[in-house]
């Protein structure tokens, strides 16, 4: 069942004595996570660079639709845009949960799908009602010819401060930040058609706020201010890091 939805996964409270399973870390593997593994260990094309192993993190080469470890091996299982890649992803959630104990995935949503489309993403994905909604994108006739994939995650959160507290205060306006415990609740390509009309039709105001939930405006100030210092920790840090 979905617990959270944390801002990101640099958010994530994992306990230190947490066992902690990073499926798909790619080139940029999780820092909290023991394990990784990944499928693609000869060609970049679901990612951007060569893979990358930090210290005292063990490799494990496996396919994400038949993970080679026990029922509930894990802690924690951490899984960053992969899901959107896979053929099965009804498969690949299951073995998620089968592994872990608890677990966050990150991908990208209908609509950061919309703004940076990628050739290699088969799915595009939504959280509605507490459940992860996959729709197969060829499904949908989605054209991948208009790419603003520089400008929403290079040029403007480099630039704009603006835009930075946009990401945090409404980080689901691009990705689905689903943080889940004993069981990921999805569905794939549904047949209902109120959950059809999220990814065919043009949203009336009752589909944006159940997507993105109403906040008083004392709730709205607090996540600003929240933003705001977040940003402002990590400016620090960055100036501390040279």
């Amino acid at each position: 069942m979905k617990i959270g939805n944390p801002n990101s996964r640099s958010k994530l409270n994992i306990p230190r004595s947490a066992l902690v399973l990073d499926v798909g870390s790619g080139h940029n593997p999780h820092p909290r996570a023991n394990v990784i593994a990944d499928k693609f260990i000869d060609t970049n094309y679901h990612r951007a660079d060569n893979i990358k192993v930090l210290n005292n993190q063990k490799f494990v080469e496996a396919d994400g639709q038949a993970l080679p470890f026990s029922d509930k091996e894990f802690d924690y299982v951490i899984c960053c845009h992969v899901v959107e890649h896979v053929d099965d992803p009804a498969r690949f959630l299951t073995e998620l949960s089968r592994v872990g104990k608890k677990g966050y995935l990150e991908a990208p949503s209908l609509t950061g799908e919309l703004l940076i489309p990628k050739e290699s993403h088969q799915w595009v994905l939504l959280d509605i009602d507490n459940k992860i909604i996959l729709v197969n994108k060829k499904r949908l006739g989605f054209s991948t010819s208009l790419d603003f994939g520089e400008l929403f995650l290079d040029f403007l959160p480099k630039s704009s401060i603006g835009f930075k507290i946009l990401q945090r205060t409404h980080p689901q306006l691009l990705t689905i930040n689903y943080e889940w415990q004993d069981k990921i609740e999805f569905e794939v390509d549904p047949s209902d058609e109120k959950l059809k009309d999220y990814f065919t039709k043009t949203w009336d105001r009752n589909m944006y706020n159940k997507i993105f939930p109403k906040r008083t405006m004392l709730q709205e100030f607090g996540v600003a201010v929240k933003a705001f210092a977040d940003i402002t920790r990590s400016v620090i840090k960055s100036k501390l890091l040279k």
